[in-house]
């Protein structure tokens, strides 16, 4: 007897002492939130952005990419070739109420970038009011495609547009601003960033591209327009760059642009490709042609969610290194489709694409033309 009720006083002793430590736990860890945690690092996002890749309605690779931040409806680049207006403008119409475009932005002067602005007659310029245009500080063009641009923005500029360069928006000069805010809050922002190209010289048109970081909270997006390895090795050493939720593809995943100079320090968690997939401008080796085995290789070590919205089928004949344009037999097929990348507070970062969601690896094209490399992630 004596026995039992010594180890039910044992029992209650337990459990008091139990209750005790819970209760100085639960005070311990509220002192330390409350007057010593540092505060996290990461901003809640609020509102949203939204980024639109859209298809250009033929098989010429070229970038075109809608966003829309709070009010503001921001076109990068009218490519990829004049007849790609009309598809840019039923798409854009849907988000465009007011018939303007807080912000066009062209990135550099090749045609698959700049020819929807470049149009005499029904260009971009023409179709919507442009309230701030920025593009490339340099070029080494001198084709009919610029100096259409050049007069067609000057039009837009004469009805009451401003106009800044990269380089002027990066020093703030003349009313530029390195920084836009793009919601009142001023929680989603626009940067241009500083790219050596703004201002020496290159033999590569491509590094002469705007690049820009929108920022939504703590979350980054990245595009550089076709920046080769020489601008992307000048870009990251000028910054420290974090990881970023999505990069837009250097240069349509070719070999020569998203190198892993750039790649390592932004991490990317997702990536899409503007190009018609396996479509043959120029006579290349099969592996070449965008997006490219090496693009593929090296994003592979950091995600796996790659998106390309179109693609062409080809026939590349035994035991040749180059393929020719008329081995594009199977016409234009759709993958992804049109695709936006949404930054939510409530949802993350998230694709939404008008045909399927799928990973550029999943699909019938990449299984047949590409491989995941073994190194890659799942």
């Amino acid at each position: 007897m004596a026995k039992r009720k010594s180890r039910k006083k044992l029992s209650v002793t337990s459990v008091i002492l139990a209750i005790i430590f819970i209760l100085l736990a639960v005070a311990g860890y509220y002192v330390y939130n409350k007057f010593f945690k540092k505060p996290d690092p990461i901003i809640e996002a609020k509102g949203a952005i939204s980024f639109h890749f859209m298809m250009l309605g033929n098989e010429n690779t070229g970038d075109s990419i809608y966003v829309k931040a709070g009010d503001n409806d921001i076109l990068i680049d009218a490519g990829s070739r004049a007849n790609s207006i009309d598809d840019i403008k039923n798409y854009i119409d849907a988000y465009v109420t007011d018939n303007k475009l807080e912000y066009v932005i062209a990135t550099h002067a090749d045609q698959d970038h700049i020819d929807g602005f470049a149009k005499t007659d029904g260009s971009i310029f023409d179709l919507y009011q442009c309230e701030t245009i920025i593009d490339f500080a340099k070029s080494n063009k001198t084709t009919q495609t610029y100096q259409r641009y050049l007069a067609e923005r000057q039009a837009e500029v004469d009805a009451g547009a401003k106009h800044y360069t990269a380089l002027e928006c990066y020093n703030n000069e003349n009313g530029a601003k390195r920084v836009y805010d793009l919601t009142e809050d001023g929680n989603v922002k626009m940067e241009i960033l500083y790219n050596y190209y703004y201002d020496h010289d290159s033999s590569d048109e491509n590094n002469f591209s705007v690049c820009i970081m929108f920022h939504h909270g703590s979350r980054q997006f990245l595009f550089t327009g076709d920046l080769e390895k020489e601008g992307e090795e000048k870009l990251a050493e000028f910054y420290d760059f974090s990881q970023v939720e999505l990069f837009k593809a250097g240069h349509h995943g070719s070999y020569t642009s998203s190198n892993d100079c750039l790649l390592s320090e932004i991490k990317p968690k997702m990536s899409v490709v503007c190009c018609c997939a396996g479509a043959i401008e120029r006579k290349t080796r099969p592996e070449n042609l965008f997006p490219s085995q090496n693009f593929i290789n090296r994003m592979a070590k950091y995600t796996s969610a790659i998106y390309v919205s179109t693609a062409m089928d080809y026939v590349v004949p035994d035991g040749a290194e180059t393929v020719e344009t008329s081995d594009n037999v199977g016409g234009l097929i759709t993958l992804n489709g049109n695709i936006q990348v949404i930054s939510d507070a409530e949802q993350g970062v998230y694709v939404s694409c008008s045909n399927n969601n799928l990973k550029l690896k999943e699909t019938e094209w990449f299984k047949k033309y590409r491989t995941w490399p073994s190194n890659g992630v799942a």
